[in-house]
């Protein structure tokens, strides 16, 4: 093809880098903005449980997930480390500690949640969630915390036949420190989102 008609076809070599040097930067733009969106979590449910149950789920932010969490679910998890995400009641270990409609507190074998509420359901800073990660090939027990001005809510119906709380919950914790030393560690770069539901636990007699 004669140069004239490819300029004239497709314009200049210079013109064709533009083009491509724009739709990388959408590509990129669009793959950043995909990163950044939030997790919507997924209200559980326990369709063949009759007592009480629960579920507490880990979700890193996408910063901290292979390639920012655009991969499979089932093929991120292969490729990650730490990959237990969750735990509930038929996890070893499975406990229920001090239940109310404010307060939550729940836990299995290396893990432990625990979530306060004001009189307004505003999540308050005494809430944690402790569960075991590993950093630079040992095994170590964190305790996250929210913010300062923390994000989440507890939500509760108490059942009209029983003293039985049935609820959903979702905290941000953003602050990590070793539970052994207390030394604060570079870990989250991004709140991490802790989610789930529960069913049936009696509420606590104080």
């Amino acid at each position: 093809m004669p140069r004239g008609v490819f300029v004239a076809r497709f314009g200049s070599k210079a013109d064709m880098k533009k083009r491509l040097l724009i739709i990388a930067l959408v590509l990129f733009v669009g793959v950043i903005l995909f990163a950044l969106r939030p997790d919507a979590p997924v209200v559980p449910s326990f369709p063949n449980t009759s007592g009480p149950a629960f579920v507490v789920n880990l979700v890193k932010p996408r910063i901290a997930r292979p390639f920012y969490g655009i991969l499979p679910t089932k093929l991120e998890e292969k490729l990650e480390t730490n990959r237990e995400r969750k735990f509930d009641h038929t996890s070893p270990g499975a406990k229920i500690g001090n239940v109310s409609p404010n307060r939550l507190e729940l836990s299995a074998d290396g893990w432990a949640l625990l979530i306060e509420t004001d009189a307004e359901g505003n999540v308050l800073p005494a809430s944690y969630l402790v569960y075991t990660r590993e950093i630079g090939e040992t095994q170590r027990r964190l305790r996250c915390r929210p913010e300062a001005q923390p994000t989440g809510y507890l939500r509760t119906t108490t059942r009209a036949d029983a003293d039985l709380l049935d609820g959903s919950f979702l905290i941000k914790v953003a602050t990590c420190e070793n539970d052994e030393t207390g030394k604060v560690i570079g870990w989250p770069p991004a709140p991490i989102t802790v989610h789930g539901g529960f069913k049936g636990l009696p509420v606590s007699r104080r």
